[in-house]
């Protein structure tokens, strides 16, 4: 089951004690941040977390699957994950 921004929110309000509403708002401001600092083209590090880090795709040769049909693809922006060592041995010790 993913983990989502309500389950966040809930969580939150659960643990820390914040009112519902400060909840809401400090969890889209955290977002809002992220997606801004992506959006400009800079990483996002989280330390014991990991790195969001926006990469920029060529244009390249593409097929669609559909109809067989060769097309080229056109560049983009796309943001990767690449997990901390300590994140990586807290999944790793389920």
């Amino acid at each position: 089951m993913a983990l989502t921004k309500k389950d966040i929110v809930d969580r939150m309000q659960a643990e820390l004690g914040f009112l519902r509403n400060q909840s809401v708002e400090i969890t889209e401001s955290l977002l809002e941040l992220i997606k801004a600092t992506l959006e400009s083209g800079d990483d996002v590090l989280v330390s014991g977390f990991g790195k969001f880090c926006v990469k920029e795709k060529k244009e390249r040769k593409g097929r669609n699957p559909a109809t067989g049909e060769d097309l080229m693809l056109k560049p983009r922006r796309v943001v990767t994950f690449k997990w901390s060592g300590k994140l990586r041995e807290k999944v790793d010790e389920k």
